[in-house]
């Protein structure tokens, strides 16, 4: 019990170490901006909380100060908002909502709402600085009937209209089937929206990390 409660707490010090060190990860705004794709704008869906949770905080895998985490494969999911010159974008809240590991949404409709796992908290919320960056701890997504495991995104700026869409695991064989994904006929446009998640190199607890840039269609004032 006290190598599992190292091996979390170890888990949250990387998770927190990486948030101060991230921008270094990343090159300079504007960089190869033409090669840049736009992201596609794909729908926020009926699961959007109804009720957001007390904790909106980043790390969705503990609520408050619980020392009991969420079930599932720790995935550190994270990327850049980018305008469409390939700046980054500041003080854009990001949102991200998904099923827990029994496909459960912190919503009062969703299927399987009576096995919903207590300890994930399904929603987070992160506000980039000048880098653009965002990043969030949560956990590999599942798939439900009808859905390849996707994260919702939803990008709220400050003057302009919310911007929503999806991210998908890379190799997960009901991407091909997904209505949603389907209908995107771009095929650089599609690679946008399914990501490679890979192992964190060295983690005892065989955890992942998933970079989603986003790429947004204006340019931002200076």
């Amino acid at each position: 019990m006290r190598s599992e409660s190292c091996q979390r707490l170890a888990g949250r010090r990387q998770f927190l170490s990486a948030l101060a060190l991230g921008a270094a990860y990343y090159t300079i705004p504007g960089a190869f901006a033409e090669e840049l794709t736009r992201t596609p704008q794909l729908t926020l869906g009926p699961f959007y909380p109804d009720r957001l949770p007390l904790d909106t905080d980043n790390d969705l895998l503990i609520i408050n100060d619980s020392i009991t985490p969420a079930v599932g494969q720790i995935t550190h999911f994270g990327g850049r908002i980018l305008d469409s010159s390939g700046a980054p974008v500041r003080n854009a809240m990001v949102e991200i909502w998904q099923v827990d590991n029994n496909a459960a949404y912190i919503h009062t409709r969703s299927q399987n709402a009576d096995k919903r796992d207590k300890n994930f908290q399904g929603f987070g919320r992160f506000e980039t600085g000048a880098s653009g960056e965002y990043r969030f701890r949560t956990i590999k997504p599942v798939k439900y009937p009808g859905r390849a495991p996707h994260i919702h995104v939803l990008v709220k700026i400050k003057g302009r209209p919310d911007f929503a869409t999806q991210c998908h695991v890379e190799g997960e064989p009901s991407n091909d089937t997904d209505n949603i994904l389907r209908r995107i006929r771009d095929p650089k446009a599609r690679a946008m929206v399914i990501r490679p998640f890979v192992p964190v190199p060295g983690s005892p607890i065989q955890e992942l990390s998933a970079r989603f840039d986003i790429v947004l269609g204006f340019t931002a004032s200076l």
